[in-house]
């Protein structure tokens, strides 16, 4: 018996001129105030690419497409798995419908920033895609 699988969580890596897109939590409490990668859970029958597209329109008002994976999966907890794609901004404009505030930040910013936990694991990849925009 294989277990079940988690339940994935994506997560979008929004970049335009070698700047990445980051959302500040509102909530729960333990997170509020704190940095991440913008997106949220895939719904049954849903792609991720789907899936990652549709919380980025709830949550930041923005049409994307979904690109390239980024690093690796980062379990959370017992049962969710984060996984990241890189995201280009196609439409819409940006405005944190979810989140406390958003900003753009450089490839030199991003260890300065108080991240969500989970997405530090993200950051070599991030530095390294910023480090190629610039």
């Amino acid at each position: 018996m294989h277990p079940m699988p988690g339940q994935i969580v994506v997560a979008g890596a929004l970049i335009s001129d070698a700047a990445l897109l980051v959302a500040q939590r509102e909530r729960p409490p333990e997170l509020a105030g704190l940095w991440e990668l913008p997106g949220g859970k895939v719904a049954a029958g849903e792609t991720e690419a789907d899936a990652l597209a549709r919380e980025l329109r709830e949550e930041l008002g923005a049409e994307v497409t979904v690109g390239q994976r980024l690093g690796d999966d980062v379990a959370l907890g017992e049962s969710l798995i984060l996984r990241a794609y890189v995201v280009t901004h196609t439409g819409g404009t940006l405005h944190p419908h979810d989140h406390r505030e958003l900003r753009w930040v450089t490839a030199a910013e991003l260890d300065d920033l108080p991240w969500v936990p989970a997405d530090r694991a993200w950051l070599p990849e991030l530095s390294k895609l910023l480090g190629r925009q610039g």
